[in-house]
Order: C-alpha cells, then sequence, then structure tokens
C-alpha cells in the first residue's frame, strides 16, 4: 500500500530559515552534515517566492564577544544562497530559541500563520530550540531534515558523536511530539498539490 502523500493543511504554510548566516562556515565549528543543505534551502526559499508564499529569515545577534554570528563581523551576514530580498522580514534574536525575545510568536499569530515549515542550523541547538517551542505553542511544524545540518559533538559521556549521529537524535527527540519531520522533496511536492 503506497503511503498517503504529504499536505499542507492551510494555503499558506510560512517558511521560516534559521541563522543560515556565514558563521557557520568558521572552523571552530567542527565537521558538519548536509553539505548541500545551503542549496536546498535555496531550492525552498525559490520555491516559496515563486508562489508568493509567507517566509521569516531569523538572524543569530550574538551577544558572546567570542561568537562567529556577532554583529560587526563577516560571519553575521546571511549565505548569499538564502539572503533576504528587500521587503522580506528578517527578525533579530540573541538565544537559541527564535521566539525568546523577539516577536516572532505575535506576528505569526496576527498574520494568521499557523503552520510552519522550519529550515536552518543548527539542528541540535536552534533549530531544536525553535521547533520545541513552536510544538509547545500548538503551532503546526514540518521539519525539512535535509535544509538543516549540525555538527561533531561530544557526549555528556565524553564520546566523540558525529554530525550525522548528532542530527539522527535530534531529529529523534522531535519528530511526532514537537513536529513532522520530513524531506524537502516531501516539501516541494506538496506544494506542487497546494
Amino acid at each position: 500500500m503506497m503511503p498517503t502523500p504529504f499536505c499542507f493543511t492551510s494555503s499558506s504554510p510560512l517558511l521560516l530559515l534559521i541563522d543560515m548566516q556565514q558563521a557557520v562556515d568558521h572552523p571552530d565549528w567542527g565537521p558538519r552534515n548536509h553539505p548541500q543543505a545551503e542549496q536546498v534551502c535555496g531550492h525552498l526559499l525559490a520555491g516559496w517566492r515563486q508562489r508568493g508564499l509567507p517566509l521569516i529569515h531569523i538572524r543569530h545577534d550574538s551577544i558572546d564577544p567570542n561568537s562567529t554570528y556577532r554583529p560587526g563581523q563577516e560571519g553575521h551576514a546571511f549565505k548569499p544562497e538564502v539572503a533576504p530580498l528587500p521587503g522580506e522580514t528578517v527578525i533579530a534574536k540573541q538565544t537559541n530559541s527564535a521566539f525568546i525575545g523577539t516577536g516572532l510568536e505575535a506576528l505569526l499569530r496576527d498574520k494568521g500563520w499557523l503552520e510552519l515549515v522550519v529550515v536552518g542550523v543548527s539542528t541540535s541547538n536552534s533549530i531544536e530550540a525553535t521547533v520545541r517551542m513552536a510544538g509547545n505553542l500548538g503551532f503546526k511544524v514540518w521539519l525539512a531534515e535535509d535544509a538543516c545540518f549540525t555538527f561533531d559533538k561530544t557526549d555528556w559521556q565524553g564520546r566523540h558523536r558525529r554530525a550525522e549521529e548528532v542530527h539522527a537524535m535530534s531529529l529523534a527527540n522531535l519528530d511526532g511530539e514537537y513536529c513532522r519531520v520530513l524531506t524537502s522533496q516531501d516539501v516541494l511536492a506538496a506544494l506542487e498539490h497546494s
């Protein structure tokens, strides 16, 4: 039996792009997974723009003087594949969740944008924090897993974990409770059928 294709429940799902900035190219971050994630995000972004669907860019404005995301340096700039166009909404944040200390929730509710497709970086930090909060706040959330990436990490017991493992565990933490995890192809197919 063929699985039921994924469909959006609203006519205007919002694309939420999180922290897609040049900061993550700094070698201090270490090895990452999904090296094509920027291109995948760009492809999704083009689909949203072509259809005139709502989208929001989240920009991390770190207050940590050692952060590669600190304003005033090269890493603060958006990656060229997903740079905002004039008139597109950019919301700045200073914590890992895009909902803390920002007007994101109020804007989404005011516009009636209650269905979100989330992409960006990093899966185990700002993506996970934002998706958890969005789910808890009652938003319908879809996470395009190949349009996200993370980095190698040492676990609590001192074992080195590859970025692929860290990414997979974050997805397992989120799927079914805070969001539904999909591929970008699932999302684009749903756009075609909306």
